[in-house]
């Protein structure tokens, strides 16, 4: 089996190495860049299957690097960084990061946000290949017809409700942020609705959870945005 090739984009040494032995020991191709202009370079040459990135890096901001590695590459990004307000982490989602990390961190957590990283990677590559059906827990829905059913029976979505959950499907785990939802399903007008979102991710849990209170399913990240779990 192929080594997952990771690289790392972080300026402090011991941050580096701290994280390269952890992903080693699991038998991760490690690649390490100390600032934003080398990790261009490696990201075009070394073709990392994910990137583990910091925002505070010295010759410009990580944000901006992810930006523009994602105008052509697919790779997921974990953003590991010290800044911890909700404004950042949803800047640097809206940048195209799939994860974001505070530091300090814990190897166990860090490991576990790489492998699921790597994994929705994978889904979405046979994703191309596979049926446009897409089960999660008791719900089963079929992306090209626009059907859905839970416990083998059928559910009624409304247009809306059903591009809302084909948006958290095609994130495969994703945390997508208000605004990416707002704009894939209502448009780049509706911005600052959040309430929409509310209201119609109550809808969708009210139909589709065992227990809307608490969704297995149909996840909050608080201040952030949604994801969708156990595709």
């Amino acid at each position: 089996m192929t080594r997952p090739r990771i690289l790392i984009v972080e300026d402090e040494a011991d941050i580096r190495r701290f994280v390269r032995l952890a992903l080693e020991r699991e038998e991760m191709t490690v690649f390490e860049a100390s600032t934003a202009a080398q990790a261009r370079i490696d990201a075009g040459t070394r073709r990392p299957d994910l990137l583990i990135v910091d925002l505070g890096l010295p010759d410009y901001d990580g944000k901006t690097l992810i930006r523009e590695v994602r105008t052509w590459s697919a790779a997921p990004t974990l953003v590991l960084s010290a800044r911890d307000h909700e404004e950042e982490k949803v800047s640097a989602l809206d940048a195209g990061a799939d994860d974001y990390l505070v530091k300090p961190f814990g190897v166990p957590e860090l490991l576990a946000r790489v492998r699921a990283q790597l994994r929705r990677s994978s889904l979405l590559s046979a994703a191309g290949q596979a049926s446009s059906t897409v089960r999660f827990g008791k719900v089963e829905v079929n992306l090209a017809t626009h059907e859905t059913w839970r416990d083998s029976e059928p559910v009624h979505l409304t247009p809306i409700e059903f591009r809302l959950l084909s948006a958290l499907i095609r994130g495969r785990g994703k945390v997508l942020t208000h605004k990416q939802l707002l704009n894939e399903v209502w448009g780049s007008g509706y911005a600052d609705r959040p309430h929409y979102l509310r209201i119609y991710m109550s809808h969708l849990r009210q139909k589709l959870e065992d227990d809307p209170i608490q969704p297995k399913h149909l996840m909050t990240e608080l201040q952030v945005g949604y994801r969708i779990a156990g595709i």
